[in-house]
């Protein structure tokens, strides 16, 4: 069974190549489900390690409808990962319906050829999986990354047998994949998972310290983003 690692530093990428995982999924800031991570780690991973490299293109947190900026910054970022030989990329785009964004999503497609293409899981938002599942098909995608649907693959095995029933790509369970419950994907007849590992450490002393998380930003159903009015404004107050 294939184990993908969802990396987020160059420390996790060595040891999800220690462990013998078969490959990776390079990202950023695992508290919003992953961004596309820097071009100096990407780099780095890539001189390191043995096995292949995904890299998620993602170019913020929040939903999955991208601007046209935004989708420009994304077939960059793809053409960034192709010339640093990565072997695989993983993205996706949907509609303001959470339908699949077909043609966008084919445009990436077919600019990370021959890169591994994986849906992820932007497709745990679709109203009618099996549906989706036969566009991304068409589309030329080789993985879906999915939790089936649930808040954790767990929940959402069923789904998860059921529409690897319906297609030859991969289903990939991934969200809350762990020792416990990692085979029974396999029993279910899946050929891949997907999971983080993940462990808290290198802890330093913060009391009396302010915070520098921001809540305000942690929105999914709204976009951040740098308004032209208020910025003038400011200019004006100083200049």
């Amino acid at each position: 069974m294939l184990v993908e690692v969802c990396a987020n530093s160059l420390e996790s990428a060595r040891n999800a190549e220690r462990a013998g995982a078969n490959r990776i999924e390079l990202c950023s800031e695992l508290g919003v489900g992953g961004i596309t991570p820097s071009a100096g780690l990407i780099q780095l991973v890539k001189r390191e390690l043995n096995i292949p490299v995904h890299v998620l293109i993602r170019p913020r947190g929040g939903h999955f409808t991208y601007s046209s900026t935004e989708f420009e910054v994304m077939k960059a970022d793809i053409l960034a990962c192709k010339a640093l030989g990565v072997q695989g990329i993983v993205s996706g785009i949907l509609m303001e319906d959470f339908t699949v964004d077909v043609e966008r999503t084919k445009a990436l497609v077919d600019l990370a050829k021959p890169m591994h293409f994986t849906f992820h899981r932007a497709f745990d938002w679709v109203g009618e999986p099996l549906d989706a599942i036969k566009q991304l098909d068409g589309l030329g995608v080789q993985t879906i990354l999915t939790s089936g649907g649930e808040i954790s693959a767990k929940k959402g095995i069923n789904h998860l047998k059921l529409w690897q029933q319906n297609t030859t790509m991969t289903i990939m369970a991934g969200g809350g994949v762990s020792p416990k419950n990692a085979l029974d994907f396999k029993d279910i007849g899946l050929s891949a998972i997907h999971c983080s590992g993940t462990s808290f450490g290198h802890q330093v002393a913060l009391e009396g310290k302010i915070s520098m998380n921001s809540a305000k930003h942690l929105v999914e159903d709204e976009v951040a983003v740098s308004n032209l009015e208020t910025l003038t404004s400011i200019v004006r107050a100083v200049k």
